[in-house]
């Protein structure tokens, strides 16, 4: 059955007939992004929801929505998105951050220019048949030192165009590397140098605990007298009523700003001062852009729920088409390694440690990590995914450690699974033969070739005579077919095990049989989605 995506918001035609023509199943209703009440009706039944910003995509919303995968946003902010909940609920939550970058780039810029030539004023003058050429005197951007707080993807179009203008641009960014700032163009520095030398300060930081009020009334006053201060991606990146202060004192000479710390904006402190120029959040108000992340958000969630690769997800690690075609056996070994473990394991994990060998450590290990998680988690939740597991492993409190080894044994690569508690520890290790089938190779230690079924059954016991004859026969006098049956152990006399694959779920009187005759220590049946 192909895929179902609602579409609640408005999109370009072009961007709905991409759903179709890559074989989704998709309904065009912009109506129901502004009726929360029809749209709690409409999604129940959709694998996935693409939004721009006036669906608002709440915790009741996706517990309306149990067939939920992922939710689309065309565009790069996502605060309509209760993201934690998406995330715990297993729902993947992709943005378009690349569609609008030059567009918001260019208004922030465009702002910089009303600003500094009180554009907007002196065109409502004259428009109102005055002509006051003298009330305007602006000042020039070229010479004056642009201080850029924020340079990745928009930040660092805004340090690149003003270069071009013949600003000099002073740039913080924590991230910022001395090659991507010499690139640019721009002299890389501490916020507290930025805020002294900027005759403009321009914004382009997302809005976090970090950020928030990074212009604080503190911050500001360190500013040189005269600066003027642009806001093109945030609301709540600068302290309102302290920069209008600053504006009336004349500290601040102006101040653009195109979002707000309450949108939609119908009052701001910034508002009807004269040496401010404001407009209704239009960084990303071109056709262009509009389309570009339109047509975008409709490839990311047609490559997700056509063939599971994962582009722009905010909530789970991307993985190209590519990826996903290589990885794909590989994210299964992992899902079983942890049912494996999930199953065997009746008390709290405190720890899990997953470790990759050879050809696989290159991989895309975050994917990979959370599918063994999920895998995990499973056993106690069977509502969990690869979204919302690392969640819930974090909320319990289990450490997550990483280990990439080179190759080392007779396999290309392997995944080794160790899982503990506060009692003991278990691990289990896999890799994928070159018939894209995963296969157990160790547990507890010791070394097997186990093809994964549908219906296992683990066993342990010491190395003595019997243990094969028993299994079988208690098998075969109950109907239960065996399929494959891998034994190993640690040395003669010793530990043992035995996986068997079996055509159905054993029924619990055949269990309690086998635990009867006392030769085992272990008598686990194992359920796996393959």
């Amino acid at each position: 059955m192909a895929p179902k995506v609602l579409v609640s918001d408005k999109l370009s035609e072009t961007a709905v007939q991409i759903f179709r023509d890559r074989g989704i199943d998709v309904t065009f209703d912009p109506s129901l992004g502004k009726d929360k009440d029809a749209l709690l009706a409409a999604v129940k039944d959709y694998d996935g929801l693409a939004i721009r910003s006036a669906t608002k995509v709440t915790e009741k919303l996706l517990e309306a929505a149990p067939n939920l995968k992922v939710v689309g946003r065309a565009g790069i902010g996502t605060d309509n998105v209760d993201k934690p909940a998406a995330s715990k609920k297993g729902v993947i939550v992709m943005n378009t951050p690349y569609g609008n970058m030059i567009t918001t780039a260019e208004h922030a810029i465009a702002m910089m220019f009303a600003v500094a030539r009180q554009i907007p004023e002196a065109n409502a003058s004259t428009h109102a048949g005055k002509w006051e050429k003298s009330r305007f005197m602006g000042v020039e951007l070229t010479g004056k030192t642009l201080g850029v707080i924020g340079a990745g993807n928009i930040g660092g179009i805004v340090c690149q165009k003003a270069v071009g203008l013949g600003l000099k641009v002073v740039a913080y960014d924590p991230f910022l590397s001395d090659e991507r700032a010499s690139k640019l163009g721009v002299q890389k520095v501490e916020l507290e140098d930025l805020l002294t030398r900027a005759d403009i300060i321009t914004l382009h930081v997302p809005l976090t605990d970090q950020t928030k009020n990074i212009l604080s009334a503190e911050n500001l006053a360190k500013t040189k007298k005269g600066v003027r201060i642009v806001n093109c991606a945030r609301g709540g990146l600068v302290d309102e009523e302290a920069l209008a202060a600053l504006l009336k004192e004349g500290h601040v000479a102006g101040a653009g700003f195109d979002v707000f710390a309450v949108e939609p904006a119908t009052e701001s402190p910034l508002f009807n001062l004269p040496n401010v120029v404001v407009t209704p959040h239009l960084g990303a108000a071109t056709t262009e852009a509009q389309e570009n992340v339109a047509l975008q958000v409709a490839e990311q969630m047609s490559d997700y729920l056509l063939t599971g690769a994962v582009t722009n997800a905010l909530n789970m690690p991307s993985v190209t088409a590519e990826e996903a075609k290589v990885m794909g056996p590989w994210v299964k070994l992992a899902d079983h390694l942890g049912a494996f473990v999930g199953q065997m394991t009746d008390e709290p994990i405190q720890a899990i440690e997953i470790i990759y060998n050879g050809a696989v450590a290159d991989m895309n290990l975050e994917a990979l990590n959370c599918s063994a998680i999920s895998g995990v988690m499973k056993a106690t939740n069977p509502d969990v995914n690869m979204v919302s597991a690392p969640v819930i492993a974090r909320e319990r409190g289990v450490e997550i450690s990483t280990t990439r080894q080179d190759k080392s044994g007779v396999f290309d690569g392997y995944i080794k699974l160790v899982v503990k508690t506060a009692s003991r520890e278990r691990s289990i290790a896999g890799t994928v033969f070159t018939d894209g089938k995963p296969r157990f190779i160790q547990i507890k230690g010791i070394n097997i070739d186990a093809e994964v079924g549908a219906h296992m059954l683990y066993t342990t016991n010491e190395d003595v005579p019997g243990i094969i004859g028993t299994l079988g026969q208690t098998m075969g006098e109950n109907g239960v077919n065996i399929a494959n049956f891998t034994l190993g152990r640690s040395d003669r006399g010793q530990d043992a095990i035995a996986l068997l694959y079996l055509d159905d779920q054993p029924p619990a009187p055949v269990l309690e049989k086998l635990r009867a005759t006392g030769l085992f220590q272990t008598v686990s049946p194992l359920r796996f989605d393959v």
